[in-house]
């Protein structure tokens, strides 16, 4: 089986179901399989190693996610929001490359080396080519190219094969599950495993998707209004600009019933805000990593609600948590030395399972021997199974010999009424080895100032890990899935 069996279960299903779009701009499952055959005849006439696609969320992602899949040829989504230099880089790396951009790209291409395809030419393309009958790949074979964001080092292309892919989906979502009147809006970006993962689970349910190219909060609180949106998935930083939206305005969003959120971490303070405003609603954690093929983590609406109406700690701290590892992922937190840890004792988090890779282009297997892959993120179990990620252990912060995370005291801080952001990072000392730096982001029109955060921490954490400088800035650097490019903000401070 391939990803290609998503796209066709979802036609013989429901031939006649709007599977993309809104209003008179829609593809239905019938019309979007006939289109993903003919992007394969072209792929196939080209004789292409590898399509890239360089654009927003548009249908023209799906029909080249699918094109590839029954063509055989991987699929590489790439950031568009990098450098021309960059763009042609990544090219560069990828096998036979033919290019689907989107036009306000193209420019940034000149000079790649492939050839490129307008997003527009590209639909036209398909629409005029015969259906394609050649053989389809095997479920061995890549599906999808991604590059990795690359906040603590330089990107990395990761393979997800078919397999790994088919693993995740069919895992997770019941094929046709959705009813007809169901709606996902999907923000997130198509270079992200995310926006692969959304496409196949929602065709899979047979959910029609929605897409928010450019996201601002007004935006997003007016389609999910106007398009009858039941499913929504976003970033942390998405959820706190539609908190604030919320607030300022507000509006309401009463058909909602389910939001996603993952891709960095979440502030407990903004998760609650956002839990009151939408009571409805029912909030979703997910945890995963591009090598894992999405989500491996999640915890649910009850856990949610469980934990926001304990007035026991331990069980209120779970809505930091990322849940419990999903059925079919093994996971298992070990030391330096490879010796697993008991619950609550932090250490590398492992995992495995048939929908993990860890495979990148041009290294060696990603896996050890058993099939286990490290994630490089510091963890912990707690005794129920709950998972806490405490960030990526490059970031780990060792201070006079102590180990120490950075989330442990951006949880403390982020808890100071006046801070909209926050994020802890080791800069090089000659006398610690590193110096705890706490760069810190007031909310809009609070006059805050480092002493009050200084005092607020130092009465709250032990004297190791209270911050030794602390920086007042109008905003962190981020990715656009939200995530704190640490490495700009080392560089700078160091200096």
């Amino acid at each position: 089986m391939t990803i290609s069996l998503v796209l066709d279960v979802a036609q013989a299903m429901n031939p006649d179901r709007v599977a993309l779009g809104a209003g008179a701009d829609t593809l239905d499952t019938t019309r979007l399989r006939r289109l993903a055959h003919g992007g394969a005849s072209v792929l196939r006439a080209r004789r292409v190693g590898t399509v890239s696609f360089v654009g927003v969320n548009s249908p023209a992602f799906p029909v080249t996610l699918f094109a590839g899949a029954v063509a055989a040829v991987p699929v590489a989504p790439l950031n568009y929001r990098l450098a021309a230099a960059q763009l042609r880089d990544l090219v560069a790396r990828l096998d036979r490359p033919l290019v689907v951009a989107d036009e306000e790209f193209v420019p940034a291409l000149d000079g790649v080396g492939a050839e490129v395809v307008t997003t527009g030419r590209w639909l036209e393309l398909a629409a005029e080519s015969d259906v394609d009958d050649g053989p389809g790949p095997d479920d061995d074979d890549p599906a999808v190219l991604l590059f990795t964001s690359g906040t603590t080092s330089e990107p990395k292309c990761v393979i997800l094969r078919h397999r790994n892919l088919e693993s995740y989906v069919f895992g997770t979502v019941e094929p046709g599950s959705a009813s007809v009147e169901e709606a996902a809006l999907v923000s997130v970006p198509p270079y992200h495993v995310a926006g692969v993962g959304t496409v196949l689970t929602n065709l899979w349910g047979g959910r029609r998707l929605l897409y928010l190219s450019n996201f601002t909060a007004a935006e997003w609180v007016r389609t999910v209004v106007a398009e009858g949106v039941t499913f929504a998935m976003v970033v942390p930083t998405m959820l706190a600009r539609i908190v604030d939206e919320l607030d300022a305005t507000g509006a309401a969003v009463p058909g909602l019933r389910s939001l996603a959120y993952g891709g960095a971490p979440m502030t407990p303070a903004v998760l609650e805000r956002a839990m009151d405003l939408m009571p409805q609603v029912d909030f979703v954690n997910a945890y995963g990593l591009t090598e894992t093929s999405s989500t491996i983590a999640v915890l649910g609406p009850d856990d949610h609600r469980t934990a926001r109406g304990s007035v026991d700690p331990a069980v209120r701290a779970r809505l930091r948590s990322v849940g419990r590892l999903i059925p079919g992922i093994e996971g298992a937190v070990r030391d330096d030395d490879g010796a697993e840890l008991p619950p609550g004792q932090a250490g590398q988090l492992w995992v495995r399972g048939s929908q993990v890779s860890g495979e990148y282009a041009g290294s060696g297997p990603g896996l050890d021997a058993h099939g286990w892959f490290d994630t490089h993120d510091r963890a912990f179990l707690d005794a129920d199974g709950f998972l806490y990620i405490e960030g990526r252990t490059d970031d780990v912060i060792i201070r006079g010999g102590e180990n120490i995370a950075p989330s442990v005291i951006e949880d403390v801080i982020a808890e100071l009424a006046g801070v909209s952001e926050v994020a802890v990072l080791g800069v090089p000392d000659p006398e610690w080895g590193e110096r705890i730096a706490a760069v810190v982001v007031p909310r809009a029109g609070v006059p805050l100032t480092a002493l009050e955060v200084e005092t607020w921490a130092r009465a709250r954490l032990r004297g190791s890990r209270t911050p030794d400088e602390i920086h007042l800035r109008s905003e962190l650097p981020r990715n656009e899935m939200g995530k704190i490019v640490r490495r700009s903000l080392r560089a700078e401070l160091a200096t």
